[in-house]
């Protein structure tokens, strides 16, 4: 089964990430991870970090002369910044450590890991908690998600994102979404559809970055080309909208995800929720048939239906102010002011990104899971014999 973990710190000498179950025959280079691991440090409101890393993936095993073998798929990116960070992150003990060594932090941030993981594993310095605890670990997310990414584009799977909400400012949401969502999407420096709101959001990340602030938003992923009968509804653990969730709340900072209409659908009516179903001849991955609307965001009953997959995510703001909260000093026990660690305005706009490396694991494990195979060709004969009878079972001139 489709699996993934990752490790390193964010001023370690590298993130690494391991993504195994993936079949033999899926064709894979770096530059294609590479073209995400990119898009991933964008936007307007990110910190100096995004201008030292600029990260590129190792293919460590699992990939031959382009193709994956069906191998485990190690995966490295080192962190340019090791260098300035080698003393302070050295693994290894040096007779000439102060104690705590440099740059240690006990002016713990509220909203960040740092008091719950120093109490939870008994360390000292919050240093050994933030430094995992950080959204740099999903550069590594990313890699996964890229390569799920490629396996599905096999199939026809198009997963794209962009911003709805930042910092105050609505986009407009197109009635239709451009056909190159991501391109369209990452022209924006913000990430927004919508010119005009991109403009007033970046012209709010500069008030608040002179403010010391931070601010959060929420982003929108889109998934086509996904056949209906992915996930199931016979166990809590097997439906895809529980399991899309999860993979979600997973990323740091993200405090909330809607499927669909979403939290919306709980104000309305159900003749104003449920989608109306109509024959749709020439749809088979849907069954022949299409929804009026899309306000299940593709789900039902933790099941896809065959049409998009839409997804909304909500990022709180960074805990990390150049202006500090109160807090307390955990080496002393007395009222501080919060460490100030390099970092992002806001991280909304890389979002989406990571979102949709999330969604494309989660799609692809279902995937295979649904359709199986050690093989690419293998999964697509399985996949093509499932839409097949997809086809037939809604008469086409119903």
């Amino acid at each position: 089964m489709l699996r993934f973990t990752t490790a390193g710190e964010s001023h370690g000498q590298a993130l690494t990430c391991i993504l195994e179950g993936m079949p033999a025959g899926v064709p894979l280079l770096a530059s294609e991870i590479d073209v995400e691991l990119a898009r991933r440090q964008q936007g307007h409101g990110r910190g100096r970090r995004m201008q030292i890393e600029q990260d590129r993936v190792e293919l460590l095993s699992g990939v031959r002369a382009g193709e994956t073998l069906g191998s485990p798929i190690a995966m490295l990116i080192r962190n340019r910044d090791w260098k300035n960070w080698q003393e302070i992150m050295d693994p290894a003990p040096r007779d000439t450590d102060p104690t705590p060594r440099r740059r240690a932090v006990t002016r713990v941030r509220p909203g960040h890991a740092d008091l719950s993981g120093l109490l939870k594993y008994d360390r000292s310095d919050a240093r050994d908690i933030l430094e995992r605890a950080s959204a740099r670990e999903t550069t590594a997310r990313v890699a996964a998600g890229a390569v799920c990414k490629r396996f599905l584009r096999e199939f026809g799977v198009v997963i794209g994102s962009h911003v709805v909400h930042l910092g105050g400012v609505d986009a407009r949401r197109p009635e239709l979404l451009p056909a190159d969502l991501n391109a369209a999407a990452d022209a924006s420096p913000v990430r927004m559809l919508d010119a005009e709101a991109g403009a007033r959001a970046v012209a709010r990340i500069d008030e608040i970055k002179a403010a010391g602030n931070t601010l959060g938003g929420i982003c929108e992923v889109v998934a086509t080309g996904i056949p209906v009968g992915l996930g199931s509804h016979v166990s809590w653990d097997r439906k895809l909208d529980a399991r899309l969730a999860g993979a979600l709340m997973s990323i740091p900072a993200v405090k909330g995800v809607e499927i669909g209409a979403g939290f919306a659908a709980a104000r309305l009516t159900g003749a104003d929720v449920h989608d109306e179903i109509d024959p749709a001849p020439g749809r088979p991955l849907s069954g022949n048939v299409r929804r009026r609307t899309n306000r299940a965001g593709g789900l039902e009953g933790g099941i896809t239906t065959g049409e998009a997959l839409v997804l909304q995510v909500a990022m709180k703001p960074i805990s990390t102010l150049m202006r500090p909260l109160a807090t307390i000093d955990f080496a002393t026990g007395r009222a501080a002011a919060a460490t100030a660690e390099r970092s992002d305005v806001t991280a909304v706009p890389a979002l989406g990104v990571i979102a949709e490396a999330a969604v494309a694991f989660v799609v692809a494990h279902a995937w295979l899971e649904k359709f199986g195979g050690d093989s690419l060709s293998e999964t697509r004969r399985n996949f093509e014999s499932y839409v097949a009878r997809v086809n037939d079972r809604v008469p086409a001139d119903a």
